[in-house]
């Protein structure tokens, strides 16, 4: 916590110095005017302007050409996280065109408090729709979904709220923008600064900013009601959809145990093809500690031979089906290792709840719509080339590892959200020991809070999702320790892992769940020390 406090403090400092430093439009109204005034609904007038450039409701309506906009959403009774899906599906369908998530927020309720908890997110897209023509149709959703009259702030199986159109200011009898309270709102600005990056480079960005009443903008509001420092409390806490389930991550380090059912993986390579054997190894992972199984039917290590998607799925299913049934895996995970979208469709189908994918969605393009319609988070790693190219000179080449690795990463994270993939169920996994050297490696580790911050240069929320560090026995520990055999590398996995943890890591794939476990409670422990 400690650390993400300082990441938002420096990424802070960058905006608030660009809006403070004089770049902000002037405010054309008089210094006694009341901005407030401009967002109480009574008010006739037929709306106000961004300060940055004048433009009547009006022309707005008639000549849009594709107006950006952030749309608020909330939900609290019944299933909340299908509401959400529903509601993005039939806000796609509706032509409104989502670019990119919040984080998802669970939420003590506000103003009425004798109420269930609520989920809370934003998109920000682009629609040809006028402002009150997107309001109606945010209305319609709202009622396909099941939402009725009722009390005022009172529970809803979903809500959607126009918090940003364009870079206007509208106040008519129906429809205020910027939204009248956002101000006040943790679960409301928490998913708005999501949605913006630090560096203040990005036009609208810069607009939206100079809608907000702080001359730091939108960045000095949340820091006003605690920015960071809130997350992790019981009114609001950052978290990702599995299935039914939240999985608030920044409680503790989650475990990933390891299943390879391969030939020729680098450490346990032909130990757990047989389904027994898989089983009797899933059932001791789970009885030390692991969260997660993540079962691997294809081999990435270097050089490793491609497998096709049937071949894969016929190592993968036998052992799958089994390990599903096993009482053991009541409340656990289960992540499936491919990169594949026909083994993903598959193996969610029989009861995985998690894909891994090594590449990124590079090697099968349509893994990322697959997984985007099967609603399961989504491990994107960065890679360059393939297992039997990421070793080759020109894949080690970075000027700065972690800028490059985090711009890279980046792409892959905005790919798999344009495919479908809300931020809410992402998970960054910097591939050490893919496409890397040991020094590249090294420098990972230690810079995890780095990528983080370059990614929250163009999102916040990018740089708010968990980070998977998968490092176990690789062979640059080895070099390191003069260990040849994998499995005598455990104490040197023990010791990166726990560097990773204090550096920002959420999740350790592991092969030995007992060292992992122990490694994330000191760690942990550690951690909370102020």
């Amino acid at each position: 916590m400690l650390h993400a406090k300082e990441t938002l403090r420096k990424m802070y400092s960058v905006a608030k110095g660009y809006y403070c430093g004089g770049l902000a439009a002037p405010n054309p109204f008089p210094a006694a005017w009341d901005l407030r005034h401009s967002l109480n609904p009574s008010r006739k007038a037929p709306g106000f302007v961004n300060p940055c450039r004048a433009r009547s409701y009006a022309h707005i309506a008639e000549s849009s050409a594709g107006q950006e906009i952030v749309i608020a959403l909330g939900s609290n009774v019944g299933d909340r996280i299908s509401s959400f899906d529903r509601a993005l599906r039939l806000m796609k369908d509706s032509g409104i065109k989502i670019t990119r998530h919040a984080c998802l927020y669970e939420t003590a309720p506000e103003y009425v408090t004798d109420q269930p908890r609520f989920l809370n997110s934003a998109v920000r897209g682009t629609t040809k729709l006028g402002p009150h023509d997107l309001l109606k149709k945010l209305k319609e959703i709202e009622r396909d979904i099941g939402r009725t009259a009722g009390i005022r702030y009172g529970p809803r199986p979903i809500d959607l709220d126009i918090l940003l159109y364009g870079d206007s200011q509208i106040s008519t009898e129906t429809l205020t923008v910027p939204h009248e309270r956002i101000h006040e709102r943790q679960f409301v600005l928490a998913p708005l600064v999501d949605l913006l990056g630090s560096s203040a480079d990005d036009h609208m960005e810069k607009s939206w900013h100079s809608l907000s009443k702080c001359s730091g903008g939108f960045f000095d509001v949340w820091n006003e009601l605690g920015s960071e420092s809130l997350i992790g409390t019981q009114g609001i806490k950052r978290v990702m959809a599995v299935g039914n389930r939240l999985l608030d991550w920044s409680e503790r380090t989650l475990i990933m145990g390891v299943l390879n059912l391969t030939p020729d993986s680098f450490s346990d390579g032909g130990k757990f093809q047989e389904v027994e054997a898989a089983i009797a190894q899933a059932k001791l992972l789970i009885s030390e500690g692991a969260d997660i199984i993540d079962i691997g039917a294809q081999s990435t290590r270097p050089s490793a031979t491609r497998l096709s998607a049937n071949e894969e799925l016929e190592r993968l299913v036998p052992v799958l089906d089994a390990i599903v049934k096993i009482p053991e895996m009541e409340g656990k995970l289960i992540s499936v290792d491919t990169f594949y979208g026909q083994v993903a469709a598959e193996a969610v189908k029989r009861g995985a709840t998690m894909i891994n994918d090594v590449s990124g969605g590079q090697l099968d393009p349509s893994i990322l719509e697959v997984v985007a319609e099967l609603g399961v988070p989504y491990v994107t790693m960065h890679m360059r080339g393939d297992p039997s190219t990421m070793q080759s000179e020109q894949n080690l080449q970075y000027d700065d590892v972690c800028k490059e690795v985090a711009s890279e990463l980046y792409t892959r994270l905005r790919e798999a959200e344009l495919s479908g993939i809300p931020l809410w169920r992402i998970v960054l996994d910097p591939g050490i020991g893919f496409s890397k050297k040991s020094r590249h490696n090294l420098e990972i580790i230690n810079g995890l809070r780095s990528i983080r911050e370059e990614m929250g240069k163009v999102s916040l929320g990018a740089s708010h999702v968990p980070v998977l560090l998968g490092l176990s026995r690789k062979r640059f520990l080895g070099e390191i320790c003069n260990r040849a055999d994998p499995v005598e590398r455990d104490a040197a996995t023990v010791a990166a892992n726990a560097a990773g943890i204090m550096n920002g890591a959420n999740i350790l794939r592991v092969h030995n769940v007992r060292c992992g476990v122990d490694t994330a409670k000191v760690s942990d422990a550690l951690r909370m020390v102020k």
